[in-house]
């Protein structure tokens, strides 16, 4: 029995270590998959990001993030998350680092149950909460409008009772004043309570009116779409690593502002406070970035377009000949612009956000983008302006991967270019030489901000500082009194810094005192240019006509006509002072015009006698002294004199 019992004991000692032994084979098994699959590197990683610099362009802006690499090699698979709606979804590219190989980088979007932005969170909250209390106020006013109904009620009753008892003499007068007292007590706090209600009421739907409002701001055009970022990367090392994503997003931009303050004596210098007005709407936040500001066009092209063939047809004059006439011309060019009902599509269907004028979109389909008569209303400035704005579409149009549209659009500005080389007249005097810059335009230049900046996503504009400069004034006064009563304070600047000026506005001081503003053109460093600080009420210019004659020499008539100009002086300093006026010019050689006696001599300056002069544009620059007022004021006289046939007459007056 002992025997039996000892083997018995056995079988089963040997029976639970197998047991034991399958049941860890099997978790053994089963854990393996798990540990396989968490290390999978197929599997999508959410990766965290910051952003750390952006380069803010005069339409755009590009953005760079720091992606986060977590640990571990081999392929990842990484999910930036919360993109802007701003994005351009062809612009992501990614920057490596040394241990890893980025293979891939593409743009995804999906649509959500609630808009991701934080600020369009908050404003629902707002209104969930909005709503509540409009809830319960409501509920409120419904039950202090029914009680009011049942005391209504109540007095009705207690009126007929009171009349059926005084019919039968059994009348307490006690009681039907204490109910009568009970009913105006009752009448009087549920008023009290209905004003107060529908106050709140007014409060409430005025707050949800302005939250409903701001929602609509934050969510104008926009969908409840989720943008990521898919970025595959191949890691040679186990270690943590970093990447850097790079998109261009719309809405932003940049432009120059200046504040010029003058010193309170000639010798202090002029201090000029470079700053820049960044249109930052993209929809999310710049939090203490690395900032440059650009004027440059951003290219992610890196080949020039093709050139294609000029074609010229020859038709005779006034037959109508199809194509874009040149004076709707400007009326095309809205092609790369944001489109404010929704986004257009481009190549392959891609939503570019992008929006085209019809006529351009078929030309540029049927490839038949052509000037139509271009030497009956054209103006050389405006096949400038039509030419330039060409050209940056046509660089739009190549970040969204539009490349045979952009090559399209390059080469119909050369067309311009040519149209105005081959059919517009010019002047013999401006053929060969350099045309001038306009306001706008100018050498691309790059200004690196040297601290770390915040700029949230906002719907003004928010001014930042560029930089701070002293310059050296060289103060003179100007006059023209043929347009102004006033002298003016004026001061010449050489941009001594390591800064181009862009063109922009400029607000004027003297000390504190604001003076006004003015356009400051395109500065480039160690280039002079002219600075005013406002009129000045010491010193004083008028203009007037002393004779007018007129006279007939050799079958023509001539007409004299002589000025003076008087300049007084109450500063207690000397001051220079240059005084402009103006003669005629004449457009055709049938009237001559001949300046005769000045005094003082004109001024001598080799810029003014090049440029000024041969338009008839009078300088003089004189010295005034303070005992220089009253009759002892500085005079200006000249005369000139007009000679045209007896049979002609004065025409029209026109400013060039």
């Amino acid at each position: 029995m002992k025997r039996q019992l000892t083997l018995l004991t056995c079988c089963l000692a040997v029976a639970v270590c197998g047991i034991a032994l399958l049941v860890g084979s099997r978790s053994g098994d089963a854990a393996a998959p798990r540990t396989e699959k968490e290390a999978d590197p197929k599997a999508p990683k959410v990766a965290g990001s910051k952003i750390t610099h952006v380069t803010v362009y005069s339409d755009s802006a590009l953005v760079t993030r720091d992606v986060e690499i977590p640990p571990g090699n081999g392929l990842m698979e990484l999910v930036i998350t919360s993109l802007p709606e701003m994005t351009i979804p062809s612009s992501l590219y990614t920057e490596s680092s040394d241990g890893l190989k980025v293979l891939t980088t593409r743009f995804r979007s999906q649509p959500v149950k609630e808009d991701t932005r934080e600020e369009v969170r908050k404003a629902e909250d707002e209104i969930r909460k909005l709503q509540v209390q409009q809830r319960k106020v409501q509920a409120d006013i419904a039950a202090a409008t029914g009680n009011q109904a049942l005391l209504t009620k109540l007095e009705n009753f207690t009126a007929a009772s009171t009349a059926s008892a005084t019919e039968k003499g059994k009348l307490d007068s006690d009681a039907t004043i204490q109910l009568a007292k009970y009913l105006m007590d009752g009448r009087t706090e549920k008023a009290k309570q209905l004003v107060e209600l529908n106050e709140q009421m007014q409060t409430i739907n005025e707050n949800m009116e302005f939250a409903q409002r701001k929602m609509r701001k934050l969510t104008t055009g926009t969908n409840k779409v989720e943008r990521d970022a898919v970025v595959v990367v191949d890691k040679v090392n186990n270690a943590a690593a970093k990447v850097k994503l790079n998109y261009l997003v719309n809405a932003a931009s940049w432009r120059p502002q200046y504040k010029f303050r003058a010193g309170k004596t000639a010798k202090d210098p002029v201090t000029v406070e470079y700053m820049a007005a960044v249109v930052q709407q993209t929809g999310e936040d710049w939090e203490r970035v690395a900032m440059t500001l650009s004027t440059a066009q951003p290219m992610l092209n890196a080949a020039p377009p093709d050139l294609l063939a000029l074609a010229v047809t020859v038709a005779p004059r006034g037959t109508p000949v199809s194509g874009v006439a040149v004076a709707g011309l400007q009326g095309t060019l809205n092609m790369g612009k944001e489109s404010p009902g929704g986004r257009g599509e481009g190549k392959g269907g891609e939503k570019d956000g992008r929006s085209r004028e019809p006529q351009q979109d078929r030309a540029l389909k049927s490839n038949r983008l052509a000037i139509a008569n271009p030497g009956m209303d054209a103006k050389a400035g405006d096949l400038d302006f039509a030419a330039r704005q060409l050209r940056e579409q046509a660089q739009r149009v190549a970040n969204m991967k539009g490349d045979q549209d952009a090559n399209e659009l390059s080469n119909y500005a050369a067309v311009i270019d040519q149209v105005k080389d081959l059919v517009i007249t010019q002047k013999k005097a401006n053929l060969g030489s350099s045309p001038k810059p306009g306001q706008n335009e100018g050498p691309s230049v790059t200004y690196h901000l040297a601290a770390r900046l915040s700029v949230p996503s906002r719907q003004d504009d928010q001014v930042i500082e560029v930089s701070k400069l002293d310059l050296e004034p060289d103060y003179f006064y100007k006059a023209v009194p043929v347009l102004s009563p006033h002298v003016y304070r004026q001061a010449n600047l050489t941009n001594t810094s390591k800064y181009v000026l862009l063109p922009g506005e400029a607000t004027m001081y003297n000390g504190t005192d604001f003076v006004g503003r003015m356009s400051l053109p395109l500065v480039a460093v160690g280039e002079q240019f002219t600075a005013g600080f406002g009129a000045e009420p010491q010193l004083q210019v008028s203009r007037q006509m002393m004779d007018r004659s007129r006279a007939m020499q050799a079958g023509n008539q001539v007409l004299k006509y002589e000025y003076r100009i008087l300049v007084s002086s109450y500063r207690p300093e000397k001051v220079r002072v240059q005084v402009w006026d103006r003669l005629p010019v004449a457009e055709k050689e049938a009237m001559g015009v001949t300046l005769g006696k000045a005094a003082p001599a004109l001024c001598k300056d080799p810029i003014y006698e090049r440029e000024e002069r041969p338009n008839n544009l009078l300088r003089w620059d004189l010295d005034v002294t303070p005992d220089m007022r009253g009759e002892k004021a500085l005079k200006i006289s000249y005369d000139f004199q007009l000679e045209l046939d007896k049979q002609a007459t004065l025409g029209t007056f026109q400013t060039k």
